[in-house]
């Protein structure tokens, strides 16, 4: 199904933006792990809206409930249901998406694919709503992989052309990346920062917004996770992250700065670290060959586009008079939807990865506290 993801790990994600709840069904969690529900709902926090100048003005504590697969405080290793309920909609501000769709986002397509029963409001199941409980599986997950010493960080690279400090993905400060997710704007420089809420605060009087990338950054994995082809770790990380709204482009490593070097340039030398493991001097693979983690950071950028609801006057069609008007879109919405973006790339990063090693190691052979693969 289109809303479910995972080959030994599954989610399937549920609920529509002005339903009376979103949710996630996670099957495949292994038994016996025990949840720090606080630490979960501070992570769905950081992605909720309503919590700063940037964000859409639609108040939600994003507060979970889960239904099933939690026993005594740990998980039982049936499957684990989360809700979040909505409780700040307005949906009287969609009343005419079903005529006049909203340019690039999924009104009219979604008409057209599901024959006009489609919820419109607020983007319905199309909505960044449902990231929300896309964090909330992420947040167990990264319990979860934080225990065998795996730690997913993530970052505003680029919003709006302005773009953060220059990153050393071979020998990244951890220091510096643990201070990142008690920002409301997760950069690692703070004078950026300022330049970027400037400039977000600039177009949002415009009434337009902004897009930008992230930079996710994956610490603590063992070499040999993945499969080559179509069952490599860029193949599943992004089947998953093409799954939140306004994602538009994936890359790992260097990227497309890659495609404009000579070998000799961006080939990752081979060593033997002083722990006697296979290290490289370099890191412009982004710690993948041949879709298998080669045991250095993992690293790869999102690019978010723009917010498609903006305040200024569009272009769009009637599809009741299959006409040209022009319209203004109402509601709550955000200038720049990087920041919270951020959250729900490091929940997905964790799905993903977690996938992959219960994959690797088997549901019953994950009990350990650590995987040592060289």
């Amino acid at each position: 199904m289109a809303s479910s993801w995972g080959e030994q790990l599954n989610i399937t994600l549920f609920g529509e933006s002005h339903g009376p709840a979103v949710g996630v069904v996670v099957d495949g969690v292994p038994a016996g792990e025990r949840l720090d529900l606080e630490a979960m709902q501070d992570f769905v926090a950081r992605r909720a809206p309503g919590r700063t100048p940037w964000s859409t003005a639609r108040t939600e504590g994003d507060a979970f409930t889960i239904l099933s697969g939690v026993y005594q405080g740990q998980t039982t290793g049936t499957p684990l249901c989360i809700v979040i309920e909505n409780r700040d909609a307005r949906s009287q501000d969609y009343d005419e998406r079903l005529k006049l769709p909203r340019p690039s986002h999924a009104d009219y397509t979604g008409t057209v694919r599901f024959d006009g029963a489609a919820d419109p409001r607020g983007g319905g199941h199309f909505s960044g709503r449902l990231t929300a409980p896309l964090c909330a599986a992420g947040a167990i997950c990264k319990q979860m992989l934080k225990r065998r010493s795996v730690e997913i960080f993530a970052r505003i690279a680029e919003l709006g052309g302005v773009s953060d400090i220059t990153l050393d993905i071979a020998n990244p400060n951890i220091e510096e990346l643990q201070t990142l997710a008690a920002k409301d704007l997760p950069v690692l420089d703070d004078g950026k920062k300022e330049e970027m809420v400037e400039l977000v605060e600039r177009v949002r009087l415009q009434g337009d917004s902004l897009g930008g990338v992230v930079q996710c950054i994956v610490l603590g994995l063992p070499a040999g996770l993945g499969d080559p082809i179509f069952g490599g770790v860029e193949s599943r990380l992004a089947s998953l992250l093409y799954g939140i709204p306004a994602v538009k482009g994936v890359s790992f490593g260097d990227g497309f700065a890659a495609c404009r070097r000579r070998g000799s340039e961006n080939n990752d030398p081979l060593y033997i670290s002083a722990e006697d493991q296979v290290r490289t001097a370099t890191n412009h693979e982004g710690g993948i060959n041949g879709g298998i983690t080669n045991a250095m950071p993992l690293v790869f950028q999102v690019g978010i586009k723009p917010t498609p609801s903006i305040a200024l006057p569009q272009r769009s069609v009637n599809l009741e008079t299959m006409l040209s008007e022009t319209i203004t879109v109402a509601g709550r919405h955000d200038p720049a939807i990087v920041p919270r973006a951020v959250v729900a790339v490091e929940a997905a990063a964790a799905i993903a990865i977690m996938d992959l090693m219960l994959v690797a190691f088997g549901v019953q052979g994950w009990g350990g506290k650590s995987h040592g693969r060289a």
